[in-house]
């Protein structure tokens, strides 16, 4: 793995007019830069004010600029952060005073790279530094400062843990047959591997939920036409975002808007009424509802509570449960209105889309089930993604070969090649694993050589 030898300059504030922007440079050239830009040595982590003048002696900015001496400093390398005011042609030319001095552009994401390179982080705490930057909701923000902060990495250190005893001892018997070693227990690493495949999966478990907090929830209203589902989205969004008729059907097409609901962001899709007969046209925008309900992780069921109980389509149906669904019973500011009781027990409530009545329930019952989505996995907010799940996945496919091999006693040369599989599975979601713990475990755990 090659380290950085050069000097890196970038924005680290978003590009436009604002108070003031901050300008980042990371590399071996830093000290010497503050020197001869400041026209002093830097003390580190103090802020301090100066003119920047620029390689012709021009005046700039009045800046205030902090100095991190690495290893102490995010990226592990000497660093320097001038806030200068947020007019973007300042920022501007601050950064080509800095790339005349010998700096070059910084990639997209190599602060963060240098820091996982200089060992300031691991990989999945370089990726907690993008979903806190982007995330949407409070939960979210939660598991990202989580991951951020080694929560990730702790549960794969765990893993690791148990799988170098494990293969720590398989080896043994390959690598010292000559030594005094116990009978090879198939039995008992058996056990242990099963144990390591359940804690495997019960992080495996958290990638969908970690899609929930990167994406939002995503939501579907349903129901017949003209229970108010376009009314509820209106009132949920707080304006007039889909067109409300009196007249069924006027729902062609789903639309798609992001609220917060407590902690939890939700993507909530309003779909076409499910229409026992429809119109050509119709049966196109029933069918996208069918499309959305297939994916959806919560469903807003609007039933008009001036009209009997309503069926749903079998694919729908199917679908729906009291762990995903919320029975919204609509309209009951009408003198007709009478709401039945929710159908299979789903967790029901009594609202007017019109009013506002019922909403401050609604939304408490809305983050109750959202919350019930979170996998368990400890005492911290684990949610994996996509890259994460896709090693977790090979390492249990690692895992069920490895038993499969010792159900059928073959050679347990075999059986390592599938640990150090997993091993490998594991390793690249911190990006770094050393295949000599497995040595020092053997030794520590056996006395070999003696």
């Amino acid at each position: 793995m090659s380290f950085p030898s050069d000097t890196i300059a970038a924005l680290a504030t978003p590009v436009g007019t604002s108070a003031i922007a901050v300008v980042r440079a990371s590399g071996p050239q830093v000290a010497a830069l503050v020197t001869g830009i400041f026209g002093e040595t830097p003390l580190p982590r103090a802020a301090s004010r100066a003119d920047y003048k620029d390689v012709r002696g021009l005046l700039v900015d009045d800046v205030l600029f902090t100095f991190f001496a690495g290893p102490n400093s995010f990226t592990g390398e000497d660093t320097v952060e001038i806030s200068c005011h947020g007019n973007p042609f300042i920022a501007q030319k601050i950064l080509e005073d800095l790339f005349a001095r010998g700096c070059r552009p910084a990639e997209a994401g190599e602060f963060s790279k240098r820091a996982f390179l200089n060992g300031r982080m691991d990989l999945s705490q370089a990726e907690a530094v993008m979903d806190l930057i982007h995330a949407h909701s409070e939960r979210a923000l939660t598991a990202a400062n989580q991951q951020l902060r080694g929560a990730l990495g702790r549960q794969m250190d765990a893993l690791i843990s148990q799988l170098i005893n494990i293969l720590a001892r398989i080896e043994a018997y390959i690598d010292f047959p000559e030594e005094d070693l116990p009978a090879e227990d198939r039995v008992s690493v058996l056990r242990e591997l099963e144990r390591l495949k359940t804690d495997t999966g019960r992080l495996l478990a958290t990638s969908h939920y970690g899609t929930m907090l990167r994406d939002g929830i995503k939501t579907v209203i349903l129901g017949e036409p003209n229970a108010g589902k376009s009314s509820l989205l209106n009132r949920l969004v707080g304006r007039d975002r889909a067109l409300v008729s009196a007249e069924p059907g006027t729902t062609r097409d789903y639309l798609e808007e992001r609220i917060l609901v407590g902690p939890h962001a939700l993507r909530l899709i309003d779909t076409a009424g499910l229409n026992s007969s429809p119109s050509a046209l119709e049966k196109h925008g029933i069918d996208k509802t069918i499309e959305q309900a297939a994916e959806a992780d919560l469903f807003l069921w609007v039933i008009d509570a001036t009209h009997p109980l309503p069926s749903l389509p079998s694919s729908v149906a199917a679908r729906l449960s009291s762990a995903n669904t919320i029975a919204v019973f609509n309209k009951i500011d009408l003198p007709t209105a009478h709401p039945d009781s929710a159908p299979r027990n789903f967790p029901a409530v009594k609202i007017s889309a019109l009013t506002g009545v019922g909403f401050d329930s609604f939304h408490v019952e809305i983050a109750r089930l959202a919350d019930s989505f979170q996998a368990e996995c400890g005492d911290e907010l684990i949610a994996i993604n996509s890259r994460h799940a896709y090693a977790l996945e090979r390492a249990n496919q690692c895992l069920d070969s490895a038993v499969e091999k010792l159900d059928a006693d073959i050679a347990t040369e075999l059986v390592a090649s599938d640990l150090r599989g997993t091993l490998d599975a594991f390793g690249q979601i911190s990006g770094r694993i050393d295949h000599e713990k497995v040595l020092d475990q053997l030794f520590a755990s056996f006395c070999i050589g003696k």
